[in-house]
């Protein structure tokens, strides 16, 4: 089997898939910065986004999939616009983008 055989084939996919998941964990669970906490989810989002194509294509209906990355690409859209402004008016109230001075925003 040649390398490229295996690189597009369900496995490959999914490995490639799970490597994000990971790094986007990582980044979600050990980063302070509310910026890098944001990457990780949408990483975390591309490869769920990842699977369900790669399943939609080895699977007999090839549509299902799509349909649910399309949704995932919506939610990821919005998202990312409300947390921009979370993390934009944490800056101008305390001047940091630190996810713990993000508890004190309750005050």
């Amino acid at each position: 089997m040649n390398i490229l055989d295996w690189a597009v084939s369900l496995e490959g996919y999914l490995c490639v898939g799970a490597i994000l998941f990971f790094l986007g964990l990582a980044a979600v669970l050990y980063r302070r910065n509310a910026i890098g906490i944001l990457l990780g989810i949408e990483l975390i989002l591309n490869a769920a986004s990842i699977n369900f194509i790669a399943f939609s294509k080895y699977r007999a209906v090839a549509i299902d999939g799509q349909l649910v990355t399309l949704f995932i690409i919506l939610i990821a859209a919005a998202e990312a616009a409300v947390a921009l402004a979370i993390i934009l008016r944490l800056y101008r109230l305390r001047e940091t983008v630190d996810a713990g001075e993000a508890s004190i925003m309750r005050n």
